[in-house]
């Protein structure tokens, strides 16, 4: 009988879980687990350890939490586990080349769109931002540059109209796993081969900071619409009414019947908070007050009214 292939996985947030759980299932053997070291988190600075961590005590894995994966250390560390794959997904630091180089074939990377589309940290978010109305997970080889690897195998994935970051990441990371244990498959009878990107295609998706959620009501309805779903759940689309900060989760573009500076709240219906944009206006459906409370609009208003002429900035 041959051996199963050996694999060291690299990954630390939820993204990379089901990952870990096909190649569990598969015929690949996992020998270590990489990830990051616990973090503090919360209000209380509480150790908690990434989500890869624990799905790899679970399934009864070895797990290095190493501070650098640069040291002397762990490069004999993983020349000693004799790898024929590293794959890695999401894991949070850049491979140096010295363990790029190391497996006995590929070092076997998951990103999130249809490369060489949205190469950066985040794709999934820019996709919905942007108002695609398709993305994809692509399974490719790992190199030195940005999500800059040859292709191995890509598959394309609707975005829908209500998704939001959240619910596209969450389908995609499903259907990155599954594609994964069907690259490696191909690779170990010689049925793919990596092929180049298209560098003159590269787009970037660069990391989001928590100030680039606040919402530019100059822009048009629709497209704060995709940018607040974009947002969802980080870094959260938000503006401001005075001093107070909302945070905004659900709207929809409504026609404006009225002329109004955009960012002006406008007469709607009863217990409707319509907001006027660059082009038409948004009809707020869910938000988020000083409360710390997601609400419905109705809900929200009864405590904190929001009457026609004030203004969101």
């Amino acid at each position: 009988m041959n051996k199963a292939p050996s694999i060291i996985f690299f990954g630390t947030p939820e993204f990379a879980v089901p990952a870990l759980h096909s190649l569990d299932k598969s015929r690949f053997k996992v020998s270590l687990v990489v990830t990051q070291p616990d973090r503090p988190k919360g209000r209380g600075r509480i150790m908690m350890p990434p989500p890869v961590k624990i799905a790899a005590q679970q399934l009864g894995y070895e797990i290095l939490q190493p501070d650098s994966i640069r040291s002397d250390d762990f490069h004999n560390k993983i020349v000693s586990c004799s790898p024929d794959y590293l794959v890695v997904v999401a894991f949070g630091q850049f491979i140096p080349d010295n363990l790029l180089s190391l497996p006995r074939k590929y070092p076997v990377n998951i990103h999130p769109s249809l490369l060489p589309r949205y190469r950066g940290p985040a794709p999934i978010q820019w996709a919905v931002i942007n108002g695609d109305h398709e993305t994809g997970v692509t399974i490719m080889v790992l190199d030195s540059g940005m999500d800059s690897g040859d292709i191995l195998l890509a598959e394309t994935e609707k975005i829908f109209l209500d998704d939001t970051s959240a619910t596209l990441h969450d389908r995609l990371a499903k259907k990155g796993a599954a594609l994964l244990v069907t690259a490696l498959e191909q690779i170990e009878t010689n049925a793919i081969h990596p092929l180049p990107q298209d560098n003159a295609r590269a787009s970037i998706a660069p990391l989001l900071q928590k100030t680039d959620g606040r919402i530019d009501w100059t822009r048009d309805a629709e497209k704060i619409e995709a940018f607040i779903r974009g947002m969802t759940p980080w870094p959260g689309a938000f503006t401001f009414w005075g001093d107070m900060r909302l945070k905004l989760f659900k709207a929809k573009p409504v026609s404006m019947v009225e002329a109004a500076c955009p960012g002006t709240i406008i007469q709607g219906f009863q217990d409707e908070l319509r907001v006027s944009t660059g082009k038409g206006a948004l009809s707020i459906l869910e938000i988020q007050g000083s409360s710390g409370k997601r609400l419905t609009v109705r809900d929200f208003l009864r405590g904190t009214p929001i009457l026609p002429g004030m203004i969101f900035t």
